[in-house]
């Protein structure tokens, strides 16, 4: 107040000490008082001409505060700072979140279980059906490097090979399913996670068995290069030590890479200088708390509200079958983020610190996904490596187009998601398989109908509503058959 006082006071005696025969109240004092008003930083300096000089003649046109602009909001404006939006959208988000989980608190009271999580692994603590199963994998992976051993030398041939290898990966695919489905005391969860063993270690396997007959074919190339190198080392050239087939044939070199956070073999994986120990803590941390975590809102959240859609399925009330399946979107899409995090983040960055692994490359940015392809292409890429270089690409060189080649890839996935949802439920309803194969017409569909963002929006949604929907279905499916069968029965 002072401040504006003593401002005022000081343009008051400047126009008063104008001389009279210009009259205090005429337009010169006038004009006079709004440019001292505007040095003040109350009003808007006064346009300048093109030398840089006041336009002295422009009068009251001086006070314009108006020019040619579009709105913020505009798309022609440029503007693209939305980050208070954005911090907006959080906190609302928490905030809703936040009343869902205090009135599933009130509702059900507080359902966390450590001792029902240890039950979904066994039935007798005595009786560890999937950790044998698991030990028993090692006998295929020896199978493959036996077959590899006497290929090198070539004791066998390549047809002969080949018969062995396929023999073997059939194999490692039909025992475990059948252990699952016929052994009573193993669990659903347990044989699930046994099978996703078995299931890395077809493809990596699988890997295996094709690099080294690629290094077969290439043998006489190589063993030239192989001999330029010696010869440049000879003359001082240093080199950095790399193994060549098939010196990679060994036991070490085998297990490196079954534990290794990949499915591509190489004879020759990039690996980091040393291990971080800060890093691998902190990602021993987030593996510790998002396991927990996710357990948590499984039992607290999840389980309820699956539990509650049984009668609306039951009775096919579709309006209330739609709104528990948006009760559970919400829940479920949370988890499925929290998953993503701790096994492509925490858990294969802790493996590839630990085995000093140097590709980290275990995700892209799929969340700017304009479309489906863009998506599967980019949230898991081990994955994606495998399909490109050991599916897809041969499936081009063999002659056929690029649609058919894509179409086996998700044929082939639709049949991997349904191998290790149907065989440890012991029911095959073909939910999981008919999911991954309508993201064929989907990406088609989201590519011609949405660009940008809507077609971001797009696949957000689909990822949002896509999982709930087959988890009800199976759900569903399991208590029919189990639940209802069982009260039936008795």
């Amino acid at each position: 107040m002072g401040d504006r006082g003593s401002a005022g006071g000081s343009r008051r005696r400047r126009t008063g000490s104008r001389p009279l025969s210009q009259g205090g109240g005429g337009p010169a004092a006038a004009e006079e008082e709004v440019r001292d008003v505007g040095a003040g930083g109350d009003a808007p300096a006064p346009d300048k001409d093109k030398d840089g000089d006041a336009d002295v003649g422009s009068g009251h046109w001086n006070l314009r505060c108006h020019r040619l602009q579009d709105s913020l909001f505009s798309s022609d404006s440029g503007f693209s700072n939305y980050r208070g939006i954005l911090n907006w959208c959080v906190v609302m988000l928490i905030l809703s979140n936040a009343r869902l989980f205090l009135e599933n608190l009130i509702k059900y009271g507080i359902l966390v279980d450590p001792i029902q999580v240890v039950s979904l692994f066994l039935k007798n603590p005595y009786s560890w059906p999937a950790l044998c199963l698991v030990i028993v994998a090692n006998v295929f992976a020896v199978a493959a490097f036996q077959v590899e051993k006497r290929l090198a030398v070539g004791v066998l041939t390549e047809q002969t090979g080949l018969l062995l290898h396929v023999v073997n990966l059939a194999t490692l695919l039909c025992f475990p399913a059948a252990v699952a489905f016929l052994l009573e005391s193993i669990t659903p969860v347990g044989s699930m996670l046994a099978l996703m063993v078995y299931t890395i270690l077809f493809l990596k396997l699988f890997s295996y068995r094709d690099v080294n007959l690629w290094c077969r074919e290439h043998r006489a190339a190589r063993a030239k290069a192989k001999a330029a190198s010696a010869g440049k080392k000879a003359n001082g050239g240093a080199a950095q030590r790399t193994v060549s087939y098939p010196d990679n044939l060994t036991y070490r070199d085998l297990y490196y890479f079954l534990f290794a956070p990949t499915l591509c073999y190489e004879l020759n994986f990039p690996r980091s200088p040393r291990i971080r120990k800060r890093f691998l803590l902190r990602r021993l941390f987030e593996m510790l708390f998002f396991i927990q975590l996710q357990v948590g809102l499984i039992q607290q959240w999840m389980v309820p509200t699956i539990q509650n859609s049984m009668k609306p399925f039951k009775d096919m009330d579709y309006s209330r079958i739609i709104e528990r399946l948006l009760k559970l979107a919400v829940p479920n899409h949370l988890i499925w983020l929290i998953f993503f995090y701790w096994l492509f983040h925490s858990c294969l960055n802790a493996v590839a610190e630990l085995m000093q692994f140097g590709d980290r490359e275990f995700y892209r940015d799929w969340w700017n996904s304009e479309s489906v392809t863009y998506f599967w292409q980019n949230w898991n890429i081990p994955v994606h490596k495998w399909c490109i270089r050991h599916f897809y690409k041969p499936m081009l060189r063999r002659g056929s187009s690029k649609w058919v080649a894509r179409t086996g890839v998700f044929l082939a996935s639709a049949f991997f998601h349904e191998y290790l949802v149907s065989i440890p439920l012991r029911m095959f309803r073909l939910w999981a398989f008919t999911g991954m194969m309508a993201q064929i017409p989907l990406a088609w569909i989201v590519s011609r109908f949405f660009r940008g963002n809507y077609g971001n929006a797009a696949v957000w949604l689909t990822l949002i509503i896509g999982q709930p929907v087959a988890v009800l279905m199976y759900v569903h499916d399991y208590y029919v058959l189990n639940h209802e069968a069982t009260t039936a029965g008795a």
